[in-house]
């Protein structure tokens, strides 16, 4: 691709070496474990200035474009997807506050969010409201100078170790608003797995997948918070704020998918070269043979797209379509590639020995988190008949 320089290529070279050093090594113990990141990788992470490659340089970050952001997140999450998921959270929060944040706010949190010394959670999502965005229904009533919340957030990773929960509520007592009755509040709290019950409760959800990053059920019993922890200051904007960011979500998330399914090829290609079968390396087989050129086919179709939407979103050009169409595509391609990756590994496969699982249960989850592939397909299905 024409557009990628060679500061680019630098920093894929730096990510790379990284991950190669500090993540690799203890990905498949920590993930067998279902153990979290630890927060001395975490703490690498900031030191290097991952979190804040996004940012501008008056809030002590890098000025880096989408693409840079992209390169990082697919070589950390080729390393391990949690590592690379743990920059979605503080690149959502960030960006809102940056987009749309009081100078106020944007003094007080973003120095933190940037340098990784703050890290945050998104808690959008409610038992019965996940794709149905509009359709939130924990209230966030005014009582003075605080807003006082009451009501259940689902599926908030990272909430255990974040110090700032981003969370979307219903300012407006009317719940026929729908989504023109939703703000924005950031909801400060001490990291830790105790919460604050029972005005802050967190219950810990297992998954199948995803290890590294722990999600919670959340409840919310007239918990208060500051006015001034609105984003923006006005209530009632919250939907459109989310919408907006969104882009850098779906994109970012793209390139996870990309990331975990180079590293499910990359496994699936040495493994074929080295296995025997029938006296031959199995990866002499046309069978083995179509499905790695198949699968490296997809993962470059999924990378040209993820990259062409970043270069949109440094542009300047509205990109939620193509952000859309990568996070669609790239959702699929995962699956796909990490199943056949597991077919590769035969009985191995479907072992703990071998990392094949990981990357199999890892990615699964694409077509369900930052969107299911169903509300993409709608949402690209929107722009085009427009």
């Amino acid at each position: 691709m024409s557009f990628l320089t060679e500061e680019h290529e630098a920093v894929r070279q730096t990510v790379r070496k990284f991950t190669e050093e500090k993540v690799m090594p203890i990905a498949d113990e920590y993930y067998r474990g279902a153990l979290e990141i630890p927060m001395g990788l975490i703490k690498q992470m900031a030191n290097l200035g991952f979190f804040g490659m996004s940012f501008p340089e008056e809030w002590g970050g890098a000025g880096m474009d989408a693409v840079s952001m992209t390169l990082v997140t697919e070589e950390l999450s080729r390393g391990w997807l949690s590592v690379g998921s743990v920059l979605t959270r503080n690149l959502i929060t960030g960006t809102l506050i940056l987009a749309h944040g009081t100078q106020e706010q944007k003094e007080k949190f973003l120095p933190g969010i940037v340098s990784g010394e703050i890290l945050t959670a998104a808690a959008f999502t409610e038992p019965n409201a996940g794709s149905d965005t509009a359709g939130m229904q924990l209230r966030a009533v005014r009582d003075g100078d605080e807003y006082v919340f009451n009501g259940a957030k689902t599926w908030c990773t990272f909430a255990n170790r974040a110090h700032i929960l981003t969370v979307l509520a219903r300012t407006h007592p009317d719940a026929s608003l729908r989504h023109k009755g939703l703000s924005i509040i950031l909801v400060e709290k001490e990291p830790g797995d105790h919460f604050q019950p029972p005005q802050l409760s967190g219950e810990h959800i297992p998954t199948v997948g995803y290890y590294g990053m722990r999600s919670y059920s959340l409840g919310f019993e007239d918990f208060r918070v500051p006015v001034a922890n609105l984003i923006g200051g006005v209530e009632n904007k919250g939907f459109y704020q989310l919408m907006a960011t969104y882009e850098w979500a779906r994109i970012q998330t793209a390139a996870r998918a990309v990331g975990v399914a180079q590293a499910a090829f990359d496994a699936a290609l040495k493994y074929a070269q080295e296995r025997q079968q029938f006296g031959q390396a199995i990866s002499e087989f046309q069978i083995i043979r179509h499905k790695l050129a198949h699968m490296r086919t997809q993962i470059e179709a999924g990378r040209q797209l993820t990259y062409y939407a970043a270069r949109m979103k440094d542009m300047g050009q509205r990109c939620d379509l193509e952000a859309g169409m990568a996070k669609l595509f790239c959702a699929e391609m995962v699956e796909h590639v990490t199943s056949d990756a597991m077919q590769i590994f035969g009985g191995y496969g479907y072992s703990l020995e071998y990392p094949a699982h990981r990357f199999w249960r890892d990615g699964r989850v694409f077509k369900i988190f930052e969107g299911t592939s169903e509300i993409q397909a709608e949402v690209i299905a929107k722009r085009l008949l427009s």
